[in-house]
């Protein structure tokens, strides 16, 4: 028997400013989307287009609060392989929340308040 990560979820209040985050932030665009007929939610599937794990956006038609993440003490984390260059896209963005330069690493906050771990790709 083996298991394989396929995808990660995040809940999502405004589907279409996390798209446009994730695709700016993180080059991540859509691959498949699941539209019942009532309307009531909305799930895309991103990808990298370099691995095979992807990220679940999920709406849900009638969520008007803000999700409560607890303590943020969960992330998803990205290798990047030049991290200079990252980290300038992602402080011009202004979604830097966390920095760690002894570690060597950062993180970005999406527009749900998500934390995005970026890791030098010669670190990983």
């Amino acid at each position: 028997m083996k298991f394989r990560m396929v995808h990660n979820n995040f809940n999502v209040l405004d589907l279409e400013k996390s798209l446009k985050f994730y695709a700016d932030a993180f080059d991540m665009h859509e691959v498949r989307r699941i539209e019942p007929e009532d309307g009531s939610f909305i799930i895309v599937y991103l990808s990298d287009g370099n691995s095979a794990h992807q990220l679940e956006l999920t709406w849900l038609r009638d969520r008007t609060e803000a999700y409560d993440l607890g303590d943020d003490e969960f992330h998803l984390a990205f290798t990047v392989d030049d991290f200079a260059a990252a980290h300038a896209r992602h402080e011009k963005m202004g979604c830097i929340c966390y920095e760690n330069p002894a570690m060597g690493i950062y993180f970005c906050e999406d527009p749900d308040h998500y934390w995005l771990e970026v890791i030098p790709e010669k670190r990983s």
